[in-house]
């Protein structure tokens, strides 16, 4: 059991691969900067675009930073 907690949920890695992704078509190239702004502590935001849990909270936290609704975060990014 202690095996299974030290492994990624894949679906925490998509969550954390779509902020990354979202952050950097916002023009942020580096989570740093985007953490500073939005007044997220910049490791916690590293956890979350590494896939590490996060709460529903957190998550909407950064949704509205990065101005954007949990419906256009859960579907696919348009072509820009």
């Amino acid at each position: 059991m202690a095996e299974e907690s030290k492994s990624l949920d894949p679906r925490l890695k998509q969550i954390g691969e779509r902020l990354q992704e979202l952050r950097k078509a916002k023009g942020y190239t580096n989570y740093e900067q985007f953490a500073f702004e939005a007044g997220i502590a910049r490791a916690q935001y590293y956890r979350y675009e590494q896939g590490q849990d996060l709460r529903i909270s957190s998550l909407l936290k950064v949704l509205d930073a990065l101005e954007i609704t949990p419906g256009e975060f859960f579907s696919p990014l348009p072509n820009l």
